[in-house]
């Protein structure tokens, strides 16, 4: 280590300036002003440019795929008819009544599967059977069981949600660290304890990971579900549109189910980020 002269005074000490060197990394130097959401709205915004030119060119047949004016006009018209926000309230609240089933069966079985051995013996060998049974392939076995009124289209939506969130619930119990668990107990946590406070925050990723994709599910579902001799939803006013070769109303349809989808995802999302704000994770460079 260089010594200084002992004729040099503290305060010349303090004074004498270190030299520095300030370092920028490659991403510093390639960050641009551009907003995110300007980036992700590009994509979608250019497809339906694109669209809305070959219908206008005649490139693409108005009667095989209204263009994006037509449908938006169609969309006003149902709108002020006031089918369309019935529809969507119809279908909306078959969608809640479903997740709200399926989100409790999932919740218990996986619960009692991932923290017991007994109950992983029960209760995981025939759910890994029947999440194989296509769901589509139960709606004659629901209308023999339910009849054609609301209470099919819900159990479909339920079963639709309850498999891919039980997989998910199960293994995030399973996938926790054991020793966390191990230290848990050695600062005298109970089992509920453990659970609480351990476990069930641990699992908790895995978890909003299953209901978002069980959200997409439950819509998929719903648009089977509401074949089963609906009279009102998007399903219902998809099918005589069909009927009809009415493609604009069609297209309107689509565009709900694929909007209340984000809709129901940027739900989660907000969740996610309230729930595991404790959890620090990579959000991409």
């Amino acid at each position: 280590r260089p010594h200084l002269p002992r004729s040099m005074p503290m305060t010349d000490q303090a004074a004498t300036a270190i030299p520095t060197t300030t370092v920028r990394n490659s991403a510093a130097k390639t960050r641009t002003p551009i907003p995110r959401w300007l980036f992700k709205t590009f994509s979608p915004v250019a497809l339906i440019v694109l669209w809305q030119v070959l219908s206008a060119t005649g490139a693409l047949d108005e009667e095989t795929l209204a263009s994006p004016a037509t449908v938006l006009s169609t969309a006003g018209e149902l709108w002020q008819e006031g089918r369309l926000q019935a529809a969507v309230a119809t279908s909306v609240q078959r969608v809640a009544l479903g997740l709200v089933f399926g989100v409790l069966a999932a919740v218990v079985l996986a619960t009692i599967s991932g923290l017991f051995r007994r109950g992983e013996d029960l209760v995981d060998a025939p759910m890994q059977m029947l999440r194989t049974v296509p769901v589509i392939g139960l709606i004659p076995l629901l209308i023999i069981w339910f009849g054609i009124g609301e209470e099919p289209k819900v159990v479909l939506i339920a079963l639709a949600v309850t498999f891919p969130l039980y997989m998910n619930i199960f293994g995030g119990i399973r996938n926790v660290d054991d020793s966390l668990v191990e230290t848990a107990r050695t600062l005298g946590l109970g089992r509920f304890g453990q659970v609480r406070h351990v476990i069930l925050p641990a699992a908790m990723p895995n978890a909003l990971v299953g209901l978002r994709y069980a959200l997409g599910t439950a819509w998929l579902a719903l648009v089977f579900g509401e074949t089963i001799n609906a009279n009102a939803g998007i399903g219902y006013e998809m099918n005589t549109a069909r009927e009809f070769f009415q493609t604009d109303v069609i297209v309107v349809c689509l565009v709900l189910y694929a909007l209340l989808g984000l809709v129901a995802d940027f739900i989660v999302r907000l969740l996610e980020r309230t729930v595991l704000a404790w959890r620090p994770a990579f959000r991409g460079a």
